[in-house]
C-alpha cells in the first residue's frame, strides 16, 4: 500500500472537491490523508513519513482564509522544504491549483512553471503525446473544466500531455522532472469533481502516483 498525503483547500479550490474526487483513487492500492490548514500541521518529518505528497492547493490558508499559506517564520513547509523532500527521494504531485505561482514565487523553482491564468469552464480536449510510465494505459479524453495556461520554465521538464480547447488553446498539461533522488509530476486538470471520475484521468492519477512512489523502478 502506498501512503499518500493530500494538501488541499484554498481560496477558489474547496477541499470539497478534492476529497469528493481522490475517494475514485481510495482503497486496497492507496491510503490518503489529507490536510487543509497546512501552516499549522504541516512539517518536514511529518512529510517525509509519505513517499507521494499531492499538492492541490494555491498558496492561501484554506477557502475561508485568503492569508497567504507560505508566511515565513511561521510555515514550517515551504516550497524549499519541499524541494528538500523531494530530493531526498520524495515523490511529489503538484495537481490543478498546485500551479497556480507566478513568476518569482519560490514555488515556480520547485514545479518548473508559471500560472498564466484560464479561461472561463469550457471543454477541454486532453491529448497524450508522449509514451511515459504517467501515460500508460491512458487515451485521449474530453472533460469539462477550468483550462490552465502555464509556462514551463524548466529546461528538465519531460511532457507527456498536451490540453486544447478554443477559449484557451494548445497548453501543455502533464509532465515529470527528476529532482534529486526524488520524482516530481505536474498535472494541470482537475478544477471539477467529475474530471475525476473520468476513467481516463484515474488511470492517469494512479500512474502519477506510483510513478512518483518508484513502484514502477
Amino acid at each position: 500500500m502506498i501512503n499518500v498525503l493530500v494538501v488541499c483547500d484554498d481560496l477558489w479550490h474547496p477541499a470539497e472537491v478534492i476529497l469528493m474526487g481522490m475517494k475514485v483513487l481510495e482503497g486496497p492500492e492507496f491510503r490518503i490523508d489529507y490536510v487543509m490548514t497546512a501552516k499549522d500541521i504541516l512539517t518536514p518529518e511529518r512529510i517525509a513519513e509519505y513517499p507521494v505528497v499531492i499538492v492541490c492547493k494555491g498558496n492561501r490558508v484554506t477557502a475561508a482564509n485568503a492569508a497567504p499559506w507560505f508566511e515565513d517564520g511561521v510555515t514550517e513547509v515551504r516550497p524549499q522544504e519541499f524541494a528538500e523532500y523531494v530530493a531526498n527521494g520524495g515523490g511529489y504531485i503538484s495537481l490543478h491549483s498546485g500551479n497556480t505561482s507566478r513568476e518569482g514565487s519560490e514555488m515556480t523553482k520547485l514545479t518548473g512553471n508559471t500560472s498564466k491564468g484560464h479561461p472561463p469552464r469550457c471543454g477541454v480536449d486532453v491529448k497524450i503525446t508522449a509514451d511515459h510510465p504517467v501515460t500508460k494505459g491512458v487515451q485521449d479524453f474530453f472533460i469539462r473544466d477550468e483550462h490552465y495556461q502555464i509556462d514551463v520554465v524548466t529546461n528538465d521538464a519531460d511532457v507527456f500531455m498536451h490540453t486544447v480547447s478554443e477559449t484557451g488553446g494548445d497548453q501543455v498539461a502533464g509532465y515529470t522532472r527528476t529532482i534529486g533522488d526524488g520524482r516530481l509530476c505536474v498535472l494541470t486538470p482537475g478544477h471539477c469533481v467529475d474530471v475525476f471520475y473520468n476513467e481516463e484521468f484515474k488511470k492517469l492519477l494512479t500512474n502519477a502516483i506510483r510513478w512518483c512512489a518508484k513502484v514502477d523502478a
